[in-house]
């Protein structure tokens, strides 16, 4: 089983004896290590499957860790074995303990949109807000949930320091009992609410110890205050822990990431043993050289230097333009010219940009030299208006509290059922606090809307009841299927289609969504419709924009984006002071984690990288003169091929463009 791991790669599987954090940089074999070392246990330390657990950021990467282990088992069942992201081991601790948190079975999870509306609500009716930055003061309570701060532990410096959090620190209360009446969580609360729940239950924290003998935690750079406590909790004094990380690649401070989080492991479990991971298998020697050259500029607690066996590699390609319109002409004819010199297909190359912006550019040239590519980051599966109308049918059957549910198919399809009748029952129900569901039965209401409208509101609540009574595991899809026929959502989708092509495709989206219902990648009990409805919940908001590139297309994406993907030639563009390094990161004094993500976006290549620039750019309707970036300059400088404006091309240069020219043509032709 470890044959083919190196030596470092097999302490690390083998080593049991205290908490161990392997510092594994980037392409060196960690998702291997850590698939190892679940199969190892099991199979050499004779481990029950279902006393493991190892967590990890996305669905994508727990499918493709679950995959392996069984493959490296080879017969023996993995049964019990959980697998998963951070929010769906919270989950899965809250479906089981949710009474003592006083919630209900079935609790819904609200994505950002549907918090969004809560908080914007919320500030409309506390006139003291300045309802303009509500997306500002839901991303304060996000962050403050993410730094384990409850309400009441906001305290008057945090409230007072800007308007913002002036206003977050008087919603955030009332966005708490708000989510609280309506039986739901937002997706922080996944990890906030386990963690308050354990560290305030110590019967509740001595069985989920009992049932995590082992835990193992991927991209560890990545985990926020919250996040840290609940691994804390479940470790507990016993250390059976194994974290993989690289506070190298942490790129996601801006969403609570802590990588102080690696350092101070050794703080809190003083017997820590530390691995280094730094032979790569992806990158040849000359990327790693100038990418170890990079981020050593960087401090560090734990150093190290990533290293190749796959050869030197060529230059470090450097392309110097007027202006964006020019880059992507040099970018992209760069690649043509390399694509036809190594008879590769488009799918060997990869743009990668600071923000999405950027794209656009890089997008009309593609289109014009008809090169196919795949850009991430477009409207998600789970965004389409279909999708999001069936979700909330889900939603409600299985909690009726779900108010942000009730509210987008109390009328979906027509029901006669208008804004002034939902919001004089929104005021009943606020007067009340209770759900709006709750409210339609309360007989108060017949005084205060019109009979036709009440017995519309009566008649929609009676058959969400009747539907989700008559709904059972066995044949949930089909019970799905009947309760859209039942309020002819086809024939509304029909009806609401530009044309039979569209309509047919936005209910093959509903196919597809309900085929996903009944899905699960873990080997788990039945699952109620709550169950079934939360995971696909989750799943929606964790793989937003994590599209699937199909064919024979060059790829185009943020480098947040590309964090965890490979590519044999990455171009990275927009090599300029204010891009990258962002502005923002400028002023706030944040180098380092910018060129932390210059790093990441580095690594990405195997065997050839190129990077761009332009001289200026259109900022605000003007031209804008740009400085390069001062990460170029922190490259070594014998690997460069530095292409700078006003260059006169080699005749060797000249005849191989034009051949990827006339190669071009002929496929357009062809």
């Amino acid at each position: 089983m470890l044959s083919k791991l190196n030596p470092q790669q097999r302490e690390a599987v083998r080593h049991v004896t205290s908490p161990l954090l392997v510092l594994a940089g980037a392409g060196s074999g960690k998702t291997g290590v850590i698939t190892s070392k679940i199969a190892w246990l099991i199979r050499e330390r004779r481990m029950q499957p279902r006393k493991i657990t190892a967590v990890t950021f996305t669905n994508k990467a727990a499918k493709e860790m679950r995959s392996r282990v069984k493959g490296l088992l080879s017969g023996v069942s993995p049964r019990g074995l959980t697998i998963s992201t951070f929010h769906t081991l919270g989950l899965n601790i809250l479906r089981k303990e949710f009474a003592a948190l006083d919630y209900k079975a079935g609790f819904s999870i609200i994505d950002q949109s549907d918090a969004l509306v809560i908080v914007r609500e919320l500030m409309r009716a506390e006139l003291t807000s300045d309802n303009k930055f509500p997306e500002h003061v839901l991303g304060r309570i996000s962050s403050w949930k993410n730094d384990f701060l409850l309400p009441h532990q906001v305290d008057s410096a945090m409230a007072e320091a800007d308007p913002v959090s002036q206003a977050a620190a008087r919603i955030y209360p009332a966005y708490e009992r708000q989510l609280h009446a309506c039986n739901a969580l937002d997706l922080d609360d996944l990890i906030s609410k386990p963690a308050v729940l354990l560290k305030n239950n110590p019967m509740i924290l001595d069985r989920w110890r009992e049932q995590i003998n082992y835990l193992l935690v991927d991209e560890y750079q990545d985990t926020n205050t919250a996040q840290y406590e609940l691994v804390k909790l479940l470790v507990g004094a016993r250390g059976n822990l194994t974290v993989v990380g690289d506070d190298d690649q942490s790129i996601y401070a801006w969403r609570g990431a802590e990588a102080e989080n690696l350092f101070q492991l050794s703080q809190d479990f003083h017997d820590l043993k530390v691995i280094k991971l730094e032979q790569n298998y992806r990158s040849v020697g000359r990327i790693l050289k100038a990418a170890n050259h990079v981020i050593d500029n960087n401090p560090h607690t734990f150093k190290k230097a990533l290293w190749s066996e796959l050869g030197y590699g060529d230059s470090i390609q450097i392309l110097e333009a007027k202006n964006e319109q020019h880059e992507a002409e040099k970018v992209v004819a760069s690649m043509m010219q390399h694509r036809f010199q190594k008879g590769l297909t488009y799918d060997n190359y990869a743009i990668l940009y600071r923000g999405n912006y950027q794209a656009k550019v890089f997008e009309k040239v593609l289109r014009d030299q008809r090169i196919p590519y795949f850009i991430s980051g477009g409207m998600s599966f789970f965004d389409r208006t279909e999708v999001k109308d069936v979700m909330a049918y889900l939603r409600l059957v299985a909690n009726h509290d779900d108010d942000s549910a009730f509210l987008r198919v109390v009328n979906t399809p027509r029901r006669g059922i208008g804004p002034g009748t939902l919001e004089k029952l929104g005021k009943y129900a606020t007067e009340k606090q209770i759900s709006l569901f709750a409210a339609t039965s309360h007989l108060a209401l017949d005084s205060r809307i019109a009979a036709a409208q009440l017995a519309s509101l009566r008649q929609f609540c009676h058959w969400i009841v009747s539907t989700a009574d008559g709904i059972t595991s066995a044949d949930m899809k089909l019970s799905i299927q009947q309760l859209l026929d039942q309020v002819s959502y086809p024939e509304w989708i029909r009806s609401n289609s530009e044309d039979e092509a569209q309509a047919e495709q936005r209910l093959q989206n509903i196919r597809e969504l309900l085929d996903w219902l009944t899905v699960d990648d873990e080997e788990t009990e039945e699952k109620t419709l709550s169950d079934c409805v939360a995971n696909l919940v989750l799943r929606g908001i964790l793989d937003r924009n994590n599209e699937q590139q199909e064919g024979d297309e060059v790829s185009l994406m943020t480098i947040h984006a590309a964090k965890g993907l490979e590519f044999p030639h990455v171009y990275i563009v927009g090599m300029e002071e204010g891009l990258l390094p962002h502005r923002s990161s400028i002023d706030e004094d944040n180098i380092e984690e910018e060129r932390r993500l210059f790093y990441v976006a580095m690594t990405r290549a195997q065997h050839g990288l190129t990077l761009s620039l332009a001289r200026a750019r259109q900022r605000y309707g003007e031209s804008i003169d740009c400085d390069p970036s001062r990460f170029l300059e922190e490259l070594p400088v014998d690997d460069l091929d530095w292409q700078a404006l006003g260059r006169k091309l080699t005749s060797e240069e000249k005849m191989s463009q034009g051949n990827a020219a006339l190669d071009q043509i002929r496929a357009i032709l062809g």
